[in-house]
């Protein structure tokens, strides 16, 4: 029989699963772009949009080259505000571009329609559910293996 420890509790166990399955700033990248507005402030927000965060650095898509010029001298405001929200130092770098950013409406639902609907594969699919056996709830433990297989089917394409 196994000897009783120290509860871990349901965080800290994500958090390390997702740190074993490098989806640790893929993590942050979806939770930057739900409270973006929040993290960074109305009048910057609605001229931006993360678009994704690669080996440290933060791909910033900015409205037009105007504003692209204003938040070249605030990228360290950004980052201070960026990595507060993330808890930890994630973000070391923000690339700009000018590109299309999404409407209001669009940005809070953009992160769930930009991966609705994945191709999950077997092997994801079992490797998912040996991660997830120890999880007693079978609701919970469904969901999860779910969640983990098409993070894993994304990060192989």
């Amino acid at each position: 029989m196994r000897a009783q420890g120290p509860l871990d509790s349901f965080g800290t166990i994500l958090s390390g699963l997702a740190k074993r399955l490098g989806l640790e700033s893929r993590l942050v990248e979806l939770r930057l772009q739900h409270d973006w507005r929040q993290i960074i402030g109305e009048p910057i927000a609605s001229h931006t949009w993360p678009d994704q965060i690669r080996f440290k650095k933060l791909y910033l898509i900015v409205q037009n080259s105007v504003w692209m010029q204003q938040l070249t001298f605030l990228k360290p405001t950004l980052l201070a505000k960026l990595n507060a929200a993330a808890g930890t130092t994630l973000i070391t770098e923000i690339a700009l571009r000018v590109g299309e950013v999404p409407s209001a409406e669009l940005q809070g639902s953009s992160a769930l329609a930009k991966n609705s609907q994945p191709v999950v594969s077997d092997a994801a699919l079992t490797e998912a559910s040996a991660h997830a056996a120890a999880v007693h709830d079978s609701d919970l433990r469904n969901r999860l293996t779910q969640l983990m297989a098409e993070a894993l089917s994304r990060s192989s394409i």
